[in-house]
């Protein structure tokens, strides 16, 4: 009898312990890694909406988390147009999350090997501002 009661007392434990709802990884497999932003890296950055032209392409240098270089490197000047001022990778993110309280609509993909912004999408007003991003550094 104490043999029996023992076994439904483990089986009871086990059947507790079982119970609890299963915590979720705060990382989904084959998601990208949360991504935190670098004090000092570069990148080039082209500002281009899916199949539509370049409105420009930049190489952009950070140091202490605030864009210090920017160097056009598709070959254009900028005679009749108005030079953009490049965001860090933390601010597109940020002009994103800004534009989607706001109401509008914007999209973001990251790199699967370090989860570095790689292209984010900002529509307001049917008038997209896309930032697709290459040759990250660390």
């Amino acid at each position: 009898m104490k043999r029996a009661l023992a076994v439904a007392a483990a089986l009871f434990l086990l059947a507790g312990c079982t119970s609890s709802p299963e915590e979720k990884p705060a990382v989904q497999a084959g998601s990208p890694p949360p991504w935190v932003e670098p004090g000092n890296y570069s990148f080039v950055v082209d500002r281009k909406c899916g199949d539509g032209a370049s409105e420009g392409k930049y190489r952009v240098t950070v140091q202490n988390s605030e864009v210090t270089a920017t160097e056009r490197v598709d070959g254009k000047t900028a005679e009749g147009e108005e030079e953009i001022e490049v965001p860090t990778l933390g601010g597109m993110l940020e002009e994103a999350q800004t534009a989607i309280d706001d109401g509008a609509e914007a999209t973001t993909k990251f790199d699967g090997a370090d989860g570095h912004p790689i292209e984010v999408t900002i529509n307001r007003d049917e008038q997209p501002v896309c930032f697709v991003v290459t040759d990250y550094r660390r």
